[in-house]
C-alpha cells in the first residue's frame, strides 16, 4: 500500500488558506503541518484546517520526517530561502509564484533542486487547469494559424497588502500574463524563440518604493511583438489575447483564475462571425495543481508537464519578469505624488 503524502505549509496568508482547501477537496493526501511567526493567526488556522501539527520556526517544519511535500507561502522574496532549506531536506517543493524576485536567487533556488534531485513545481496553479490545455491545444493545432502578436493584462487592487520586500506588481501580478505569453510563444515556437528578444518597459513607482504599474512590449526574433502590463493599486481586469495569420483567440474569462464552469475563449476567425469555445472541469486551478502534483510524486518525477510549469519554464519566465523590471527603470518610472 502506498504512503499517502504528508503536506507542510510554510505561511498562513491568504493564498495558505486557498490551497489547504484544495488539498481536502482534492482528498488523497494529508494536511499534515503548518508553521507561522503569529501565534494567534497560526492557531486560528491550524483549528480551521484541522491540522494537528503547528511550528512557529518554520526549519523545524522542515525537517519533519512525516512531511512529504513543502507548500512555501512566503512572501516572493524570501522562497529562494526555503526552497534550498527544503531541497536540502530533500523534500518535495510546491512554491508560490513568482519563484523569486532575481535572477541569482532563482538560479541558486534551482540549482539546490537539482543538486539534491527532488520535485519542485511553481505555483502557477492556472497552468495546471484543462483551460491551459485547450490553448495549447488550439495553438499548436494552427486554430489560428501562425501566432504573429500577443497582448496580456492584469491589473487587481492589491497593494495594500504586498509585502514591500517582494518587489510589487510585476512579480505579484505580472507574472500572469508574462508566464501565459511565455507558454503560447514556446507551444508555437519552442524553446529557442527565448533566446533572442528585446524589451522596452515604462511604468509608476508606488509609495513603497516599487514599481506598482508598467506596461512592456517584447519583439521576438521572429517578428511576433507582445504587449505585457500590469498595475497592483486599481481595478481587477484580466485580458489575453493571441493574433494569429489566420484569425484570433481571446480569453473571455479570467485565464489565471479557472473555475469548475465559465472558463471560456472566443475564436475568431477574421472577418467571420466568432465561436465561444467553453471548458469545464472537476474544479479550479488550485484542486487540479494538488492532484498534478501528488501524481507526479507518487509516479518519481521531478517535475510537472507541460502545460504547468517545469523548472526550465520557471527559469525563462523569472528571466522575463528580470528583464521587465530592468527595462522599466532604463526609463525612469514616474512617482506617484
Amino acid at each position: 500500500m502506498k504512503k499517502r503524502l504528508n503536506w507542510g505549509i510554510l505561511g498562513t496568508s491568504f493564498i495558505s488558506g486557498i490551497m489547504a482547501d484544495a488539498i481536502i477537496e482534492e482528498g488523497n493526501t494529508h494536511l499534515h503541518s503548518v508553521a507561522g511567526r503569529s501565534e494567534d493567526t497560526l492557531m486560528a488556522f491550524a483549528d480551521k484546517y484541522g491540522i494537528a501539527q503547528v511550528y512557529k520556526d518554520y526549519d523545524a517544519l522542515i525537517n519533519d520526517d512525516e512531511v512529504d511535500i513543502i507548500y512555501i507561502a512566503l512572501p516572493n522574496h524570501l522562497h529562494h530561502d526555503f526552497v534550498v532549506k527544503a531541497a536540502n531536506a530533500g523534500k518535495a517543493i510546491l512554491c508560490e509564484k513568482s519563484l523569486s524576485i532575481d535572477m541569482e536567487k532563482t538560479q541558486e533556488a534551482l540549482a539546490a533542486v537539482e543538486k539534491n534531485d527532488v520535485f519542485f513545481a511553481e505555483g502557477l496553479m492556472y497552468l495546471t487547469h484543462p483551460l491551459a490545455a485547450k490553448i495549447c491545444d488550439m495553438i499548436r493545432g494552427g486554430d489560428i494559424g501562425d501566432v504573429r502578436s500577443i497582448k496580456g493584462q492584469y491589473c487587481a487592487a492589491i497593494a495594500q497588502f504586498v509585502n514591500p520586500d517582494s518587489k510589487g506588481a510585476l512579480y505579484n501580478l505580472g507574472c500572469y500574463p508574462a508566464s501565459l505569453m511565455h507558454l503560447v510563444m514556446q507551444q508555437a515556437f519552442g524553446d529557442c524563440i527565448f533566446e533572442n528578444y528585446h524589451i522596452a518597459a515604462s511604468g509608476r513607482v508606488g509609495e513603497d518604493g516599487n514599481i506598482c504599474e508598467s506596461a512592456a512590449t517584447l519583439q521576438f526574433s521572429n517578428g511576433v511583438i507582445c504587449q505585457l502590463h500590469t498595475a497592483e493599486d486599481y481595478g481587477l481586469h484580466a485580458g489575453f489575447t493571441v493574433l494569429g495569420s489566420k484569425g484570433s483567440i481571446e480569453l473571455a474569462s479570467n485565464p489565471w483564475l479557472p473555475e469548475a464552469e465559465g472558463n471560456r475563449l472566443v475564436v475568431t476567425e477574421y472577418e467571420q462571425q466568432s465561436e465561444t469555445v467553453s471548458v469545464s472541469a472537476d474544479g479550479n486551478g488550485f484542486l487540479y495543481q494538488v492532484r498534478l502534483v501528488r501524481e507526479a510524486i507518487e509516479l518519481g518525477r521531478a517535475s510537472l508537464q507541460r502545460p504547468a510549469a517545469t523548472a526550465k519554464d520557471s527559469r525563462q519566465i523569472m528571466k522575463i519578469l528580470t528583464d521587465w523590471e530592468a527595462a522599466t527603470k532604463n526609463v525612469p518610472p514616474i512617482i506617484n505624488q
